[in-house]
């Protein structure tokens, strides 16, 4: 789906709509459930405008990333989105209040349910800020989690082969081509044979967030590096410049196809797909990707999301991300609707699935239950 002018349109429309919606919910709950009862109404005056101006930075932060240059703003972009979980955590604990309370006026302990809200307002207050502080923190130390994946499909000299999964940079909002060294240096460290990278390396224009991901031209691998899109690289509109930008930089972009790359005198296929939200020549086609595959290949199939699995088409390992474990609690507890695993290592359908949780992060610029992480996967025949 490329971005036209119409749906950035809608799209400010909307958030507007949300902002309106959510300011209205915050002035209802100051009258109905008294979260500041006994404050003066200068500091409920306050309290709404920083409700409804936190929202408005956010919803600005989501157009200005996606049509200028961040780089400048950074600072300013990581404020806007950081609101969204901050927002999150206030009203999750403005929810478990007004359920206590409830309960108290139900009970008529008059007394008690006053004392709730004047202790429990400021508690949820600092708690929310100090779980996005933690959950800051986490984002910015991303973690090496190995798995070992045995198969006796897979041929004996690749057995002990290290495969790097690397996914979701999210490099251009609140990272810059910084953060990509250092990532590059993580990997590098892993001593991989092979580095894949499972899509979503950005976010925003490629004139302006391309140069961002040059470092990757210093990974290391005696196998090569080889690529696939993301979903954000397609909702950028700007797809086949970043894939061309990546090819630049010596990495095997898979469009809809496969390398057969060799160790130790045997081969094993690497095929790729485009994220399932592509179209036209961005659609994914896992059938011209396999095409030409023998039954006893030994297949790994990158693909963005664990869901664009095809189990009867003869593939052996499956990796993938865009999941980020779910990101922020407790949301890592809804992506099973969506996706067929969170992450780890899972068997789907008969395929061995890796989901990695990504390095970087896709709105709030905070890891609250899954901290980032570079996956390393080491493939063991038996």
């Amino acid at each position: 789906m490329q971005d036209t002018w119409l749906g950035q349109v809608l799209g400010v429309l909307a958030l507007l709509l949300l902002v309106a919606s959510i300011a209205w919910w915050a002035r209802w709950l100051h009258r109905r459930l008294a979260v500041v009862s006994g404050a003066p109404r200068w500091a409920r005056r306050l309290s709404l405008v920083v409700v409804v101006g936190g929202l408005l930075l956010y919803a600005a932060t989501n157009v200005a990333y996606r049509t200028i240059d961040p780089a400048p703003i950074r600072p300013v972009l990581w404020l806007g989105l950081s609101w969204l979980g901050l927002a999150w955590y206030l009203t999750f604990g403005c929810v478990l209040l007004a359920l206590a309370s409830l309960v108290l006026r139900l009970l008529g302990c008059r007394v008690a349910r006053e004392r709730l809200l004047r202790v429990g307002t400021p508690v949820v207050v600092v708690l929310a800020l100090v779980v996005m502080a933690v959950g800051a923190v986490v984002a910015q130390r991303p973690r090496v989690t190995a798995y070992d994946v045995g198969s006796a499909a897979l041929p004996t000299g690749w057995d002990g082969a290290r495969v790097v999964l690397l996914t979701d940079l999210h490099v251009g909002v609140v990272h810059g081509g910084a953060w990509t060294r250092r990532v590059v240096d993580l990997v590098n460290e892993q001593d991989p044979d092979l580095v894949v990278l499972g899509g979503d390396l950005v976010d925003g224009r490629e004139r302006y967030t391309g140069p961002d991901l040059d470092p990757l031209a210093d990974l290391d691998a005696p196998l090569g590096v080889v690529a696939v899109s993301g979903n954000h690289e397609i909702e950028t509109g700007d797809a086949p410049a970043y894939l061309d930008r990546l090819e630049t930089l010596g990495i095997d972009v898979l469009r809809n196809e496969h390398v057969v790359l060799q160790r130790g005198g045997d081969p094993v296929v690497v095929a790729g797909v485009h994220d399932e939200i592509g179209t036209g020549a961005l659609e994914p086609d896992p059938a011209a990707a396999l095409a030409g595959t023998r039954p006893e290949d030994y297949v790994v199939y990158v693909a963005h999301e664990p869901r664009q699995l095809v189990a009867s088409a003869g593939v052996d390992l499956q990796l993938s991300g865009h999941t980020h474990g779910g990101q922020i609690w407790p949301f890592g507890w809804f992506v099973p609707l969506q996706q067929p695993t969170l992450a780890g290592v899972d068997v789907v359908d008969g395929v061995t699935v890796v989901t990695s949780r990504g390095v970087g992060t896709s709105g709030p610029p905070v890891r609250t239950g899954a901290a980032p992480e570079i996956t390393v996967v080491t493939l063991r025949s038996r």
